[in-house]
């Protein structure tokens, strides 16, 4: 469902093609350059620029007969977004009809689009496919790899000390980030720092009528954007109920309660959420992604199982029901990455590449039209949201084994993860290996190697962090997770197997045990029946939860 998306209804005079192949086909064929803008609904710069700039009568007769247009929405577009950004959005990007990049700006008023028409024309005519270039980052270099050892985590213990900012929280001295899984790092490793950035994050972003903004432009936390996104406020819903987990705190428990209810309220589609509420809360993307739908269906998850909200749990299973139910193929693990419209349902199950859109009004084109699929970041999410819920409902190991064996075999390599299949127009078949995207699945493979016991899934997700083991020392604290799943897959998980039926006292408990990258696995073989067992100790079972908390702190 996209009710309320906007960014393609905005008027125009530029006469746009939407991303496929069709567009580059056109300019191969007339010998024109293509034109790459880049937009989000949630962007009031993006909007100003399609209004005043590409609005300008001379402007879009210059872009529509001197070039091929492009307009992609970022957020349906992601593997487009992270290949031709040039730094935020909008982006202005000019490429060869092979998709190679030109040149590029950010936001451009008429006056310095115009300057920037006249030299790539200019260079075009000069030199023509030969100016492109591709980037270093999909030039087909492997990835840094190297051995995994546990200084790795005591390298981004050392990057929250060595990026902290003292005087007013959070990492860095510019604008401030909310880094909600460099905050799940502290909270477990440097409680301090976590706790005083969720503090800060609270008193600056959190909007007065609910949810969170997307960042603070100066190092105060001051200056907002205030954006409000699905994927945002489900990450920092999470951090704010592992806060709760480890601290008690009750404002902590009502701000993840609220961001709850901001998700309810203002983003709620169906059965899940969509992308995001604009800056004055007038425009919003109801769309429903694969990947914050799947982050919020744990983030909310976890929050259930932390306070016992009922509410909570339901607006939780409400985004699995839409994940199986129009995002994933349940029997192949395929996952689409944004919900059909209408005649498009069948291509949950109906198509088998990364899913171009193509077509052009002007140009007739009958082309069937079809999503983007088996993205890096939406198998990941999916694969954690479901080992979640197996920890707390009893129910999605097979789904989320079912996921993971297939962006294994799909996207898997020597080298890491691929962000999706090495197929697609302009640079989308240029192999482009994200490592947050391979955090999020080693995350989730770790689980599943835990709730399923096999050891494969360990091993992979030990191959994928190794990927990049070799650029540790240049890597900071925004990219912490790294270090947490590096510490976990070399370290021993406290993994706790509950012989009693889900939502039982003993399986609340364990839930609630401090620690977040814990495993829990809820009517387990191997803890006697109304016990709960703490794996690798030699403790006598546990019957009740108190004596469950003995345990736990004698292993500790």
């Amino acid at each position: 469902m996209t009710a309320d998306h906007d960014a393609d209804t905005e008027e125009t005079r530029v006469d746009w093609y939407e991303w496929g192949p069709r567009p580059f086909a056109v300019a191969d064929r007339t010998g024109k350059p293509v034109v790459v803008f880049l937009t989000a609904t949630w962007c009031d710069d993006c909007h100003e620029m399609a209004v005043e700039t590409f609005g300008e009568p001379r402007i879009a007769a210059n872009v529509n007969d001197g070039f091929v247009p492009i307009r992609v929405d970022v957020d349906r577009r992601p593997r487009v977004r992270e290949r031709y950004n040039v730094g935020g959005f909008p982006s202005t990007v000019f490429c060869t009809p092979e998709g190679e990049f030109m040149t590029g700006a950010t936001y451009l008023g008429p006056d310095g689009f115009r300057g920037i028409l006249d030299r790539v024309r200019e260079t075009w005519d000069a030199e023509g496919t030969d100016a492109g270039r591709v980037p270093r980052a999909l030039a087909g270099a492997d990835t840094p790899a190297g051995e995994l050892h546990r200084g790795i985590a005591r390298h981004f213990a050392g990057q929250l000390d060595e990026q902290w900012d003292p005087e007013f929280a959070g990492w860095g001295t510019a604008a401030k980030f909310p880094l909600p899984e460099t905050i799940q790092f502290a909270l477990k490793r440097d409680r301090v720092k976590a706790t005083q950035t969720l503090d800060a994050i609270r008193q600056s972003l959190e909007a007065p009528d609910g949810g969170f903004y997307r960042y603070a432009g100066a190092r105060d936390w001051s200056d907002p954007h205030r954006e409000r996104l699905l994927v945002d406020n489900a990450g920092l819903l999470r951090a704010f109920a592992h806060g709760y987990l480890y601290t008690g705190d009750e404002s902590y428990r009502e701000t993840a309660t609220d961001a709850a209810a901001f998700l309810r309220s203002e983003l709620r589609v169906g059965d899940g959420f969509g992308g995001s509420l604009g800056p004055s809360g007038d425009r919003r993307d109801l769309t429903a992604y694969a990947d914050g739908n799947a982050l919020a269906a744990e983030a909310l998850l976890w929050l259930a199982a932390y306070t016992d909200d009922e509410t909570v749990r339901q607006d939780a299973r409400g985004a699995l029901r839409l994940l199986r139910s129009r995002l994933v193929d349940t029997e192949t693990g395929r996952v689409v990455h944004f919900e059909p419209d209408g005649e498009d349902e069948a291509d949950v199950t109906g198509h088998d590449s990364e899913g171009d859109t193509t077509g052009h009004g002007s140009e007739g084109d009958d082309d069937t039209a079809t999503h983007p699929a088996d993205i890096l970041d939406d198998a990941a999410r999916v694969v954690s949201a479901f080992t979640t819920a197996a920890q707390v409902l009893g129910e999605g190991t097979s789904l989320a084994q079912t996921v993971a064996d297939r962006v294994i075999d799909r996207l898997g390599d020597e080298a890491g993860f691929r962000d999706g299949p090495a197929t697609g127009a302009g640079l989308l078949d240029e192999p482009l290996r994200p490592i947050d995207g391979t955090v999020a699945l080693a995350d989730g493979l770790l689980d599943l190697a835990v709730l399923t016991g096999e050891e494969r899934y360990h091993e992979r997700a030990e191959r994928a962090l190794g990927a990049f083991a070799g650029a540790t020392d240049r890597m900071g604290a925004q990219v912490a997770g790294y270090g947490a799943a590096v510490d976990r897959c070399l370290g021993e998980p406290l993994v706790v197997a509950v012989g009693d039926a889900v939502g039982s006292d003993l399986h609340r408990a364990a839930l609630r045990i401090a620690d977040h990258e814990k495993v829990v696995v809820p009517e387990a073989t191997d803890a006697p029946e109304g016990t709960a067992v703490v794996r690798g100790s030699d403790a006598t079972p546990a019957e009740t939860p108190s004596e469950l908390m003995d345990v736990v702190a004698e292993t500790q």
